[in-house]
């Protein structure tokens, strides 16, 4: 009896600890952020002299400053920008990966297993592998200084991650609903449509999590292929901030990175509910 009192009592000592030690780890992991909000209100000599994330003052200049630019453009235009190319990809990224998904898991054709299986073996392939020949044939195209590169290939579902993702999903649902469906007289597009797209929104909802704080951060992709400064997105604008001739006045970049952050994180917590059970769960519950 005293054993299992003890056991009782170690049991309700155990969430305390449990919260303990993941608090602490969420501080290491929180610090750099924290820090990168401070550091946008200290000066230079502050910021690289204390590691410390609370400043000696707080004074918005620097986001003020920052948000002008040196350029006839403010970040305004940038963030614009950013989202003309970031929009338009996470829709055709989410229509093509669900298409492709959708046949690789509900149908059955000849050639399927060793094409999902150059697929997967895609996603071992570095991306730089595929910048020259691409940048060739997008100049053949005239697509260069335009955003056509960044938005059409994933188009064709390129993401292969996104399908890999999707197709685990759909083999996770059960074909109850979509038996039945058929029986009613439900053809392929109207399952996929009435059936799968809402059982799959945990997993659609991650995809477009993804694609858009990767989009949103991508700066070799612009960097290859745009030419013209107003179609710059922010990450290459904040490269374009730190000036390489004349000293850098570091709080008016930190406290743009920090604005930068804020549709990613923004995005993130709307969706977190249903972002969370898209990258834990196996698709639908029950």
């Amino acid at each position: 009896m005293s054993g299992a009192i003890e056991s009782l009592r170690g049991d309700q000592k155990t969430p305390w600890l449990r919260y303990l030690a993941l608090g602490a780890v969420a501080l290491v992991m929180l610090y750099p952020l924290l820090w990168l909000v401070g550091a946008s209100f200290k000066s230079n000599a502050e910021i690289f002299t204390e590691a410390g994330f609370w400043p000696s003052r707080f004074d918005f200049g620097a986001y003020a400053k920052g948000w002008k630019t040196s350029t006839e453009y403010t970040f305004a235009t940038y963030f614009l920008n950013s989202f003309m190319i970031t929009v338009p990809r996470i829709i055709v990224t989410v229509i093509s990966c669900v298409l492709v998904a959708y046949a690789f898991a509900r149908f059955e054709f000849h050639g399927k297993k060793l094409l999902f299986s150059i697929m997967v073996g895609t996603m071992m392939l570095p991306l730089i592998v595929l910048r020259l020949p691409q940048y060739l044939m997008f100049r053949e195209l005239g697509w260069l200084d335009s955003y056509l590169p960044l938005i059409v290939p994933s188009a064709f579902a390129t993401d292969t991650f996104f399908v890999f993702m999707l197709v685990q999903f759909l083999r996770g649902i059960p074909r109850d609903m979509e038996e039945a469906a058929q029986i009613d007289g439900c053809n392929a597009w109207q399952l996929l449509w009435h059936i799968i797209v809402p059982m799959l929104k945990p997993a659609i909802i991650s995809v477009i999590v993804f694609q858009f704080i990767w989009t949103m951060n991508d700066f070799m992709g612009p960097l290859i292929y745009l030419a013209s400064v107003e179609k710059y997105p922010v990450s290459l604008a904040l490269k374009m901030s730190i000036g390489a001739t004349e000293e850098v006045d570091w709080a008016n970049v930190i406290a743009i990175s920090v604005v930068a952050l804020i549709p990613s994180v923004a995005v993130f917590f709307a969706a977190q509910k249903h972002f969370i059970e898209g990258a834990a769960s196996s698709g639908i519950k029950g």
